[in-house]
């Protein structure tokens, strides 16, 4: 029993032993056609560089703007108007009842003395300003700065602002809240600007990423071309259809393992050299740089495996196709 069992074992090892001698040969193999073909291999993984670097970009342009936009709705509040002799306590109960929605996250009161003053400090440069504002009796409304949750989305407030009689009271009927001023305008055409960047991108990867699958299928179409002889005498001689392919699928992933690492440096290297002018424009690129800095070898390694999916697909419909196993 003991002897069968080593013989069982025995076996094993040796089937372990030729399949790791059948991958390393594989190995070879296709790094050697890499180098063979070396004008194709250098078309290949350039184009399969670009490929990656589109979606670098993609995804870190998504994160810059995405970054940008919240930063840009954060600074933008809502101006409730009231009239200049509303008293405080009423202003300070609207204020109160305001801040309890779900949407609102924070109000600040400016009375119509301190709107004045606020002018006044404002424009102290100018004299004639400050004396007309001096002599003129106080018709600075009191106001409430509302900042919401989502610029885009003030429906409860101006439901609450509308329909409230205290509020309504107490408005001033001369101008009107800034539910859609200037600011929530460009606030949403940013966004929209964010959704046709993304898509943009999204479009371009892929287009990419066909040329690219269409390019090294090509590759390895002339390398099955060229070594047919050598292929036919494989199937003769019962070779397996896996150590057939081996060699072509190795070769594929060496292009996309060469093309991730130059697509990464490409993209790292240029995100340094933009990212002190865009932040000079209030581009808000840092938090995007942090990330990739921070997690430089996870994002390497999906750009190795980004690489070798393209490279794996082109390989397998190559082979399918023109080595019929």
């Amino acid at each position: 029993m003991a002897r069968k069992m080593d013989s069982k074992t025995f076996a094993a090892q040796k089937r372990k032993r030729r399949k790791m001698l059948t991958f390393m040969r594989m190995t070879r193999y296709g790094i050697n056609s890499f180098t063979r073909n070396a004008w194709l291999s250098v078309a290949a993984t350039a184009v399969m560089t670009v490929t990656l670097f589109f979606i670098f970009a993609t995804v870190a342009a998504h994160g810059i703007l995405s970054s940008t936009l919240n930063t840009l709705r954060d600074k933008v509040d809502i101006s409730v108007y009231l009239k200049t002799d509303t008293p405080d306590s009423e202003a300070t109960q609207i204020a109160s009842g305001i801040k309890g929605l779900s949407t609102v996250k924070e109000v600040n009161y400016v009375s119509a003395e301190q709107a004045r003053d606020n002018f006044i400090s404002q424009n102290k440069d100018s004299a004639e300003i400050i004396n007309a504002t001096a002599l003129a009796t106080n018709e600075f409304p009191a106001t409430l700065n509302v900042k919401v949750k989502d610029i885009n989305n003030t429906k409860q407030l101006q439901d609450y602002v509308n329909h409230n009689a205290t509020i309504q009271k107490d408005i001033d009927p001369n101008r009107q809240p800034t539910f859609s001023g200037p600011q929530s305008q460009s606030i949403n055409t940013i966004g929209r600007a964010l959704t046709l960047a993304q898509r943009i991108g999204v479009v371009a990867s892929v287009i990419f990423a066909t040329i690219s699958v269409l390019i090294i299928f090509n590759t390895i179409r002339m390398a099955i071309f060229n070594r047919r002889e050598e292929i036919q005498m494989m199937k003769l001689i019962g070779a397996e259809k896996s150590f057939i392919r081996g060699p072509f699928l190795v070769e594929a992933i060496v292009y996309g393992f060469i093309a991730a690492i130059l697509a990464s440096i490409l993209a790292y290297g240029i995100l340094y050299l933009i990212s002190k002018p865009l932040t000079n424009y209030g581009v808000q690129v840092q938090p995007t740089l942090d990330f990739v800095t921070v997690y430089a070898g996870p994002v390497l390694l999906g750009m190795i495996i980004a690489g070798a999916i393209i490279g794996i697909v082109s390989s397998s419909l190559a082979t399918r196709s023109y080595l019929k196993l």
